[in-house]
């Protein structure tokens, strides 16, 4: 069913000392949903990213993935549910080319025979042809980053984790992520946590913004715009 929750969060909460970084979150995402997660710095969208992901153990609460209680696993442990992540923390080798990337990449899920074809999919997927045979450590920011996108998706997940995809990104580049961003979601749902409002706008259908650990609100991005609350916290008064 399309409209089957996937992911879900019950009272999640992360505290380091006194610090409420995620306080009693309940969140869920439906199949082949893309979510962007968005709010000012210290709002807490990216210490629950990291609890989804399993780069932080939640001092409290769930996290359930397709029915599997993810709580407190690690990173390869959610990974192994067929959930593709990409971190702030670039995550390639700079002295093999793009396609040897997204090979091991493949390797690391499939056979010698399967991650070669995927490899081949991928490239082609993300238009990543004129650069294929490229050092990643050669390439601008933005193509390091699309091979990095290249690298989750040839494992086939069927969930996709992203952080700051579109960081550091030119105009151009930015437009490029949506295209890939967009084609990744004909087949896998999908979280982005992003600064970038324009980005947002042109990605997402419906935005959770955090604020102070908690959800302020979750709606479509012209509702929560023009949301006086958002506008306040995150946006500015003169946002439009």
């Amino acid at each position: 069913m399309k409209s089957e929750i996937v992911v879900e969060t019950r009272n999640l909460s992360m505290h380091f000392g006194g610090v409420k970084a995620v306080d009693r979150v309940n969140f869920n995402l439906r199949e082949n949903e893309l979510r962007c997660l968005i709010g000012p710095n210290g709002a807490g969208k990216s210490t629950f990213f990291k609890c989804l992901t399993g780069q932080l153990s939640p001092t409290s609460g769930d996290v359930v993935i397709r029915d599997f209680n993810g709580t407190g696993r690690l990173p390869h442990q959610i990974a192994r549910l067929g959930v593709g992540i990409k971190t702030q923390v670039p995550n390639v080798f700079d002295g093999l080319s793009v396609s040897e990337n997204i090979w091991l990449a493949a390797r690391r899920w499939h056979g010698a025979a399967r991650a070669r074809s995927l490899t081949s999919q991928t490239v082609e997927r993300l238009k990543l042809g004129d650069i294929r045979t490229d050092p990643v450590g050669q390439l601008a920011h933005g193509q390091r980053q699309w091979v990095e996108l290249g690298m989750v998706v040839a494992a086939e997940p069927w969930l996709v984790l992203l952080d700051e995809p579109a960081a550091g990104m030119t105009h151009d580049e930015i437009e490029r992520t949506v295209e890939i961003i967009r084609e990744i979601n004909q087949q896998a749902t999908m979280i982005v946590v992003e600064h970038d409002m324009q980005f947002i706008r042109m990605i997402s259908s419906k935005v959770t913004v955090f604020h102070e650990g908690r959800i302020l609100i979750e709606d479509s991005m012209d509702v929560v715009t023009a949301d006086p609350r958002v506008r306040e916290v995150y946006l500015g008064n003169s946002a439009s």
